[in-house]
């Protein structure tokens, strides 16, 4: 065994597992942190800065910042059903920490597709946890307001389905062939 075998600091880190794995774990917990940070910071200024239904700025603009509540899911389904809502968040976490833990989602993409939809629902649940409901605020017209963690989701899901969709041609490995059966 050498000094180097020995210690795997010696050579910088850059070898050990720990390093290895902060590295490649680092990008998924400072999207799901800053997603987190960014939710709860921007729902923080609309409850304290507009009262509920007021709109920033004026009724000119088109997309307007608007002090919204919302007790349901995505454009006001399941209202009053905040219980099932945090229960489904609570699954949706595990899941979400499932999929990390386990790869073969080992694409940098994945990662970071799995830190935003960490980052929204959690983000979301603490809204339902403390409040009761989740506050909205970005309002355009003819579309349900949304927040910061539903825009969260919504990218990290379609960057999941444009994954699934073009894998190969993202990650430059050429599609495995179907076997093909044995003409006789």
């Amino acid at each position: 065994m050498t000094a180097t075998d020995a210690n795997p600091v010696q050579d910088g880190g850059l070898s050990s597992p720990i390093i290895r794995r902060l590295r490649r774990d680092l990008p998924f917990f400072a999207v799901a942190l800053g997603v987190l940070a960014l939710d709860q910071l921007t729902k923080s200024l609309v409850r304290n800065g507009l009262a509920i239904g007021e709109s920033w700025p004026s009724e000119s603009w088109l997309v307007k910042i608007t002090h919204v509540t919302n007790s349901g899911a995505a454009f006001g389904i399941l209202q009053g059903q905040g219980v099932f809502l945090t229960i489904t968040a609570f699954v949706a976490i595990g899941a979400i920490a499932f999929y990390y833990a386990f790869p073969p989602l080992e694409h940098g993409l994945l990662r970071l597709a799995l830190g935003l939809q960490l980052g929204g629902a959690v983000g979301n649940l603490l809204d339902r946890l403390r409040f009761g409901e989740v506050t909205d605020m970005f309002h355009f017209p003819h579309y349900p307001a949304f927040n910061i963690a539903d825009s969260s989701i919504v990218v990290g899901l379609v960057a999941i389905g444009a994954f699934l969709l073009f894998g190969p041609a993202l990650t430059g490995k050429p599609k495995e062939p179907e076997p093909q059966a044995d003409a006789d």
